[in-house]
């Protein structure tokens, strides 16, 4: 409406974008978007075309201008009335009073109008019939905008992102795609129903971030992405200390907007924040940022160094965060994320983390992501039913967390051995980062071999510099009997790692020996290779087991039980040829495993 009147007092004139955007929004900063926005909803209720305009004509690079006849009067209407055209010569628009107070009656008027016709199809039709939002269950927050002018600052736009997604995460009522699949579509150009098509979503958040030293602005605005109607539009100023709180009144304010209903726990988790000492909130956000730079880097060719740096800088600043803030809850988590992506046995980095998390966990009960992870550090220590316990517990916190629920549908199926609960779970968070194969471990357990291949073979193309989705697909098809393509995944493995070796010592004792001669091989030359590099004593137990040297491949296992080394998945398709061995039956009873 502000927008129509402030181009109905220069009618016939061309208004700048900068004009319409201090006569309206003269308190407020938002950015061209909601202007634009603004403009289509007019032209929607007019049924305007912007290409052949009758009512609201762009000036490309410049503003818009209402080129419809419009009729200043009295303020009353005139039976036999007529309306003259307005154009950028009329001096009708500078007269004083009367005439200015008419002219906005007029456009009221043919608002209203428009309000009619609109009210009987399209988006009006929720929006006045009900006078309620279009139901919307399910949304997804796009990157926001970096206003800054600065590069430099995008890490904060980032973060902010994340941290709006993870604020709207909890609400159990709503489902919120993830992170991983939104910064796809970082500076796309497609539009926002097609978006929301592709992730299967009601409704899409977009905005913008500024920050300007210690004070920074946040523009939000909720788009119903089937009309690709404007539902709700929001700018807040806060103090940088404040911004974490920041996130979580724009998801309330979100999910009161579309009526969303939250349980107690969920609203005392949105209230759930404290101001941060700004110098540990700087360092916690660099540090995520350059985590994220790691684990973008850590598997493209030639950046494995680059991927290494990376994670040695987001290190020292959440070393820094932690300093600077013993009580900030954050960068302890992020240690965690350091230590578990770091090349050394679990062994070795559990017990660290572990005392990372629970200092964390400490702090803030509400950190979803610090239970998720703890409940992996305690399947290391065989604590089944403790780590059921923290992995429901992030699900219960965060209901639209796809980590959580892949993590907890590889415990239902690898140490309870319950397929069908853990393929829920797996399709549940394929479904909240549909961007993402997430599939493909569901159907392994389920031992539906092809399946998992299939979508196996799909990563592995998209990800040509990670050598392990080789040593994936070569386990997969050495459970369904495919005894050329094990050789060759393995030897891409090896070669990929320049174990060229290994690799040609392999391709000879399979030529010369066969399948069985070549695995043996395989598994000599990683034992070999553990006093300079760490591998997994289970997965050479499983080598073993493939070449039917069942004595060594228990042998391995033992050892593999002594360092805690991924024998909490003994329900594993690897283990089936051992299976019926009574010294793996044994194995299972003293790892624990839930019979």
């Amino acid at each position: 409406m502000g927008v129509l009147l402030c181009l109905a007092e220069h009618a016939g004139e061309s208004v700048s974008k900068e004009q319409l955007l201090r006569a309206v929004w003269p308190d407020t900063f938002v950015s061209d978007d909601v202007l634009t926005r603004s403009i289509s909803e007019l032209r929607r209720v007019f049924e305007d075309d912007a290409k052949n305009s009758r009512f609201i004509q762009t000036i490309p690079k410049r503003g818009y201008r209402l080129v419809a006849r419009v009729a200043p009067t009295n303020g009353a209407h005139t039976e036999g009335a007529t309306t003259a055209p307005v154009n950028s010569s009329s001096n009708a628009w500078h007269l004083p009073g009367w005439i200015r107070v008419a002219a906005v009656a007029a456009g009221v008027a043919l608002l209203l109008g428009g309000l009619v016709a609109w009210t009987r199809t399209g988006a009006g039709a929720w929006l006045l019939k009900t006078n309620a939002p279009p139901a919307i269950r399910s949304l997804a927050v796009l990157p926001l905008q970096n206003l800054s002018g600065d590069s430099g600052q995008e890490y904060f736009a980032d973060a902010m992102t994340e941290e709006l997604i993870t604020e709207l995460s909890r609400i159990s009522a709503l489902k919120v795609i993830s992170r991983t699949s939104i910064m796809r579509y970082k500076k796309t150009d497609k539009s926002l129903p097609e978006i929301a098509h592709e992730l299967g979503v009601d409704a899409i958040v977009e905005g913008s971030v500024l920050r300007s030293g210690e004070r920074v602005r946040v523009t939000a605005q909720l788009i119903y992405a089937p009309k690709d109607a404007n539902i709700w539009v929001q700018t807040y100023d806060r103090d940088l200390q404040d911004v974490l709180a920041l996130q979580s009144t724009v998801a309330t304010a979100i999910a009161d907007e579309i009526r969303v209903k939250m349980n107690p726990g969920e609203k005392e988790q949105l209230r759930s924040w404290r101001p941060v000492n700004l110098r540990a909130l700087e360092a916690y956000l660099q540090g995520r940022y350059r985590l994220r730079l790691e684990q973008d880097n850590v598997f493209k060719k030639d950046k494995a160094q680059a991927a290494a740096n990376e994670g040695d800088e987001a290190e020292k600043y959440f070393r820094l965060a932690i300093q600077e803030d013993p009580n900030y809850a954050p960068p302890y988590l992020g240690m965690w994320e350091v230590l578990v992506s770091s090349p050394t046995p679990g062994r070795v980095w559990a017990p660290k983390a572990k005392l990372m998390l629970l200092k964390a966990l400490q702090l803030d009960d509400f950190l979803a992501e610090a239970h998720r992870a703890l409940g992996s550090v305690l399947r290391f220590d065989l604590d089944f039913g403790g780590a059921k316990k923290e992995y429901q517990r992030a699900i219960q916190l965060a209901p639209s967390d796809p980590d959580a629920h892949s993590e907890y549908a590889n415990f239902l199926a690898s140490v309870e051995g319950r397929t069908g609960a853990a393929m829920e779970e797996y399709e549940l968070a394929q479904s909240l980062d549909p961007k993402n194969e997430r599939m493909s471990e569901a159907f392994y357990f389920a031992r539906e071999f092809d399946r998992s291949i299939e979508l196996y073979q799909s990563q592995a193309q998209s990800k040509p510099a990670d050598a392990d989705f080789h040593l994936g697909l070569a386990n997969l098809y050495a459970l369904a009997g495919r005894q050329n393509e094990v050789i060759s995944e393995v030897q891409k493995w090896a070669d990929m790692h320049e174990y060229h070796a290994m690799s040609q010592a392999i391709g000879r004792a399979y030529r010369n020996g066969g399948y069985k001669k070549a695995l043996l091989v395989f598994a000599h030359h990683l034992q070999d290779s553990l006093n300079t590099s760490f591998f997994p004593y289970a997965y050479i137990a499983a080598i073993y087991g493939y070449g039917g040297d069942k004595d060594h491949a228990i042998e391995w296992l033992e050892k593999a039980y002594q360092a805690r080394d991924l024998v909490d998945s003994l329900r594993d398709p690897m283990w089936d040829s051992l299976r019926s061995d009574p010294r793996f039956q044994e194995l299972v009873r003293k790892v624990g495993i839930p019979q």
